[in-house]
């Protein structure tokens, strides 16, 4: 874990919940989770849609990653199994493929390089997701106490160039992320991704060939670029002119 963050305007205790959080997920190898996610566009009229899908995500460090999301505009699975990144549309039974030898991080790492395309809350899938998340950071504070679907969470804020986050971090003994919300204020409208993580289980049954992808009859392969955030974004706003 990295050094903390030094900036005046960090509150000492968000840090160490920050690096916690990190720290406790790093811990565990393997871990599966679902989430809900909401997150806004706005089309070239000026108006600001919320569109909401569904993800579940079974992680195997350091190597081993299955994510499935759907929603509108996305119906999609990726598997990684230490050697190619693969991302499957069932809608249209097409896929795309990128070779990566190495571990998650690197996968992820790679998408992103690949497409160009940020992968919103994928920091908290890192080895390191303290490194991940403080990078950049300039003020840093405590909100207070809530509750994410009845669970007690310390709910923190943070302030950096161009984007402003929060976290809501499970209290006691898990400190599990339970709410994820990224802003942009670089746009004028400032538009919102939300994620709300649920039914964490940190000793999921885990198969080799869940991370093993094989084509299905008559798929098609396709570029990578045609998957990812910026295409569901794409649909949404072309169908909403």
């Amino acid at each position: 874990v990295g050094p903390a963050l030094a900036a005046q305007d960090i509150d000492p205790e968000v840090d160490q919940t920050l690096r916690s959080m990190s720290d406790f997920l790093a811990a565990n190898k393997s871990f599966s989770v679902k989430a809900d996610i909401d997150f806004e566009v706005v089309t070239r009229h000026g108006q600001k849609l919320q569109l909401s899908s569904f993800a579940a995500l079974t992680v195997e460090r350091p190597v081993g990653m299955y994510i499935e999301r759907s929603g509108i505009f996305a119906d999609v699975q990726m598997y990684f199994d230490g050697k190619s990144l693969t991302a499957y549309g069932k809608r249209n039974n097409a896929y795309a493929q990128l070779a990566v030898d190495g571990s998650n991080d690197d996968a992820i790492l790679a998408y992103e390089f690949e497409t160009g395309i940020p992968a919103p809350g994928a920091d908290l899938l890192f080895s390191n997701s303290y490194a991940m998340l403080s990078g950049g950071v300039e003020s840093a504070s405590y909100i207070g106490t809530t509750r994410i679907d009845g669970i007690e969470c310390y709910h923190l804020a943070f302030r950096e160039e161009n984007v402003d986050w929060q976290i809501w971090v499970q209290t006691g003994k898990t400190p599990l992320p339970m709410k994820y919300v990224i802003t942009s204020t670089w746009d004028a409208f400032a538009p919102q991704y939300q994620i709300r993580f649920h039914d964490w289980d940190l000793k999921p049954k885990v198969t080799r060939h869940q991370f093993d992808f094989k084509a299905p009859k008559d798929a098609t392969k396709v570029e990578l670029g045609a998957f990812g955030y910026s295409a569901e974004t794409g649909a949404a706003k072309e169908n909403a002119q």
